[in-house]
């Protein structure tokens, strides 16, 4: 663990005098120290820290429930179903022609569907916190976005399941989504109408008893939600979501902060020690047609986010780029795919893919304004981008 935090950080420190972004870092780090790669090993087994990646895993996602108001779904929940259903359908869709045009099989273009189809949470986070766009109005589609597909993940995991590894019991596979479901529900009520219970129990002055009450209902929570079908993310998504809500919102958002910057080094890390890059050369082409299908749904994705909500084409750029990297539940996937055994190329494809735009998608989450030459009314916005970024305030107008 010690080893993994000081290569974390040498990388981060190195990348950083070169303006690199510290998620693709923290994932190299992995690659190279990991089995996977010739040279010093430091962990043979990435399951070694598979409970501290979960944890940091959780802690973002909690963080990100933090800075997910209720007032926002209150005025914003159909927009927000909108958006998320829009993406959902555009992306997943996209993935499930994908896979049946590869011809490896009906249940592997399930599986590929939902590769294609779902954002990481956790690298999503990452880039609007080190980007510092948690306040920007093009977040909160984002963030909305995420807990769509977040419900979709429990969901769709539930019911794929049974069907890739060829269990005919519809009812057991009817029961599990109704589970995780009712479980999703119990969280909403909470969130809805139970701050003011919640608040009272988190009203604690010392913060000592503070960090350790959060973290333990945060954790507790997200695990019990594993036992129920649900994603631990969504589960700590959502008592991130009730206690930011309360009196002690704005004193736990700073207390989390050391906590989720640390975990989530090592979840990225671990994330790095997953992957094989010498299987990359067998599934290369498909691998790339994936990106670029993907590119192409997450930019229609944002254009059509910003007409839903009245956006300009900096923000539907940004909403584009800030979506597009993949993650753990891709790996989740690849995970699922091997012990039902289906083709084995899903498994190098989906390291690749995952790899590729993991690395890639901070990169071009940070230069979004490339993107807007090729927008509608984005070459002048694009030049305001490029002034603000060298420091100098536009001339242009703002309108």
């Amino acid at each position: 663990m010690g080893g993994a935090f000081v290569a974390a950080a040498i990388l981060a420190r190195l990348g950083s005098r070169i303006g690199l972004p510290t998620i693709p870092l923290f994932i190299l780090a992995g690659i190279l120290l990991g089995p996977n790669t010739p040279g010093f090993v430091l962990l043979d087994d990435p399951h070694d820290l598979e409970m501290l990646s979960a944890l940091g895993l959780v802690l973002l996602l909690f963080y990100l429930g933090l800075e997910f108001h209720m007032d926002d779904l209150r005025t914003g929940g159909r927009k927000m179903t909108v958006a998320g259903c829009t993406y959902l359908a555009l992306n997943v869709g996209a993935g499930l022609g994908f896979g049946f045009a590869l011809g490896w099989g009906t249940s592997e273009a399930l599986v590929l569907a939902g590769v294609l189809g779902i954002s990481s949470s956790a690298i999503v986070t990452k880039i609007l916190v080190d980007l510092g766009r948690i306040g920007n109005p093009e977040t909160k589609p984002i963030l909305g976005i995420i807990v769509v597909e977040d419900i979709f993940l429990a969901l769709y995991l539930a019911a794929l399941q049974p069907v890739i590894s060829g269990a005919d019991d519809i009812g057991a596979m009817t029961l599990d989504i109704a589970k995780a479901f009712g479980f999703l529900l119990v969280l909403a009520i909470a969130a809805r109408w139970g701050t003011g219970v919640v608040g009272r129990l988190f009203a604690i002055k010392d913060n000592e008893l503070l960090v350790i009450s959060f973290l333990g209902a945060a954790v507790l929570i997200a695990g019990i939600a594993e036992t129920f079908g649900v994603a631990d993310a969504i589960a700590a998504f959502m008592v991130g979501l009730i206690l930011g809500n309360t009196g002690s919102g704005d004193r736990i958002r700073d207390l989390v902060h050391p906590l989720r910057d640390a975990f989530a080094a090592i979840f990225f890390f671990g994330f790095g020690l997953s992957i094989a890059p010498g299987d990359l050369p067998t599934v290369i082409w498909p691998v790339i047609t994936a990106i670029v299908i993907t590119i192409t749904m997450n930019l229609l994705a944002g254009l059509v986010t910003a007409r839903i909500y009245g956006f300009g084409p900096q923000p539907a750029a940004n909403v584009a780029t800030t979506l597009l990297a993949r993650g753990e539940f891709a790996l989740i996937l690849a995970t699922m795919a091997a012990a039902a055994g289906l083709d084995e190329r899903l498994s190098p494809f989906i390291a690749g893919y995952v790899l590729i735009l993991a690395v890639v998608a901070p990169l071009v989450a940070g230069r979004s304004h490339w993107l807007l030459r090729s927008m509608p009314g984005g070459r002048e916005a694009a030049g305001r981008a490029e002034l603000a970024e060298a420091g100098a305030e536009p001339t242009l107008s703002r309108s």
